[in-house]
């Protein structure tokens, strides 16, 4: 019993460490704002190489002009992480009265 205790706490404490989490994104309510550019990130040749495919989630803010101010990685391949940051700075998302947060997910397939 001990032992399913202890594994529930880090079980909380894990999911908790996350900042950019979808519960956090649905209780913003500048959250979801709409996309007018989105670049399609480069599949690197490294990756392409060694046939390596996979999913590079991305947390940014968006300033009220529609910019994307920072970019902060929250998972996938070091390999893709740099195309996926490239490419998503180059969004323009639809003007607002604030900044708000997104989370983007870019897939990256084998050949």
């Amino acid at each position: 019993m001990p032992r399913r205790i202890t594994v529930a706490l880090l079980a909380f404490a894990f999911l908790g460490a996350f900042p950019w989490s979808v519960s956090a994104q649905q209780n913003d309510p500048t959250a979801g704002r709409k996309a007018i550019v989105k670049v399609k990130p480069d599949y690197p040749e490294l990756a392409r190489r060694l046939n390596i495919s996979g999913t590079v989630k991305v947390g940014i803010v968006i300033a009220p002009d529609g910019s994307v101010k920072s970019t902060k990685v929250v998972g996938g391949n070091p390999v893709l992480v740099v195309a996926a940051e490239t490419a998503v700075r180059k969004w323009k998302y639809a003007p607002a009265s604030g900044e708000s947060t997104e989370l983007v997910e870019l897939k990256f397939g084998g050949r």
